[in-house]
């Protein structure tokens, strides 16, 4: 079975974050299942010198076993510490903003809760400074820190290190994520940019006296959206790689669906306006809906290949299929890709 190390992970930090009831037998339960996942990986996946899933996931599995105040064994801390120091968190996409941070924040927390000695403590600094310099160096024009759902995650390195307030790319950041606020409508983005609100990070979960938490959830009931009136038409391009694919491009034709609807409702509706005929799988996951196969070609985790979404002529989407919402005359593209 594939290692679930990373929803794990953050199922974890969810249910540490919402003052559950003195009952250790569950909770210790799941985090021995997380320590299990760390190993498995690690060791299925050991001839590539890189996790199963990823180091992203791999270092969510870090964090959240340390905010639960857990120890860690060395080997996996150091498995974190020769990626970091020899670069190997970039994939296919550029960005690593996300999955450093993340290694980042992991970094911290095992220095403050004192889960590791003073010479591995001293690499975890050192390895956590070089991390916030390179995220200083990669931010946009725009302030943002690799995209806007990358940019909480490195905002959280900067708050949990108390340099938010030396370091004028965080006031930057800050005023970019507060212009662009809508783009986090998952409840998973939202659990990322709401503690970066409050100027709070995921470590501040570990330090929570619970017994002084007041229960102040209140359900709230959404306006509808704005109706858009009218259609719009998009084109729709299905690209598959060489040797792969020896077509490479495999779908290329205009689609007509009401203004204003999410590229899956693109999606759902090019299903029904062939020929040619348009077949696409999602799956459900804690970012919303995830695009696994199109036109009977899966990505498949295993290979480390995913559907890319791009609008014409090579622009990188930074929403899920379920998120964005394409304009008239949009050319949107999903490629078939390797991270």
């Amino acid at each position: 079975e594939w290692p679930e190390t990373g929803r794990l992970a953050l199922y974890l930090l969810g249910l540490r974050a919402t003052c559950p009831l003195p009952e250790p037998g569950p909770q210790r339960l799941l985090v021995t299942w997380l320590k299990y996942y760390l190993e498995e990986d690690w060791a299925g996946s050991r001839r590539h010198g890189q996790p199963l899933t990823s180091y992203y996931q791999y270092s969510l599995g870090v964090l959240a076993l340390c905010v639960h105040r857990k120890r860690v064994r060395e080997e996996v801390i150091h498995r974190l510490l020769a990626a970091e120091h020899h670069g190997r968190f970039r994939h296919t996409s550029g960005s690593t903003v996300d999955t450093e941070a993340v290694a980042a924040l992991a970094f911290t927390c095992l220095v403050q809760e004192r889960l590791v000695g003073s010479r591995l403590a001293a690499e975890l600094q050192a390895a956590r400074r070089r991390v916030r310099r390179r995220m200083v160096e990669a931010q946009d024009p725009d302030g943002f820190f690799g995209n806007v759902y990358s940019t909480p995650w490195a905002m959280q390195v900067f708050i949990a290190t108390n340099t938010c307030r030396t370091q004028p790319a965080y006031g930057r950041a800050m005023a970019a994520l507060l212009e662009n606020l809508d783009a986090f409508t998952t409840a998973a983005t939202m659990a990322q940019v709401l503690p970066v609100l409050y100027g709070r990070s995921y470590l501040d979960i570990a330090s929570m006296r619970c017994q002084e938490e007041l229960d102040t959830l209140m359900p709230i009931s959404a306006k509808p959206p704005t109706e858009m009136l009218g259609n719009m038409t998009v084109r729709l391009v299905v690209e598959c790689p060489e040797p792969r694919c020896p077509q490479h491009r495999l779908y290329n034709r205009t689609v007509s669906t009401p203004a204003g609807t999410s590229l899956l409702d693109v999606l759902r509706a090019a299903t029904v306006q062939g020929p040619p005929n348009f077949t696409f799988v999602t799956q459900d996951t804690s970012q919303g809906p995830f695009l696994s196969r199109v036109l009977g070609m899966e990505a498949r985790q295993q290979q480390r290949s995913y559907w890319q979404l791009l609008t014409a002529p090579g622009t990188s989407l930074q929403m899920g299929v379920a998120d964005y919402r394409p304009h008239d005359g949009e050319t949107l593209i999903l490629r078939l890709s390797e991270w």
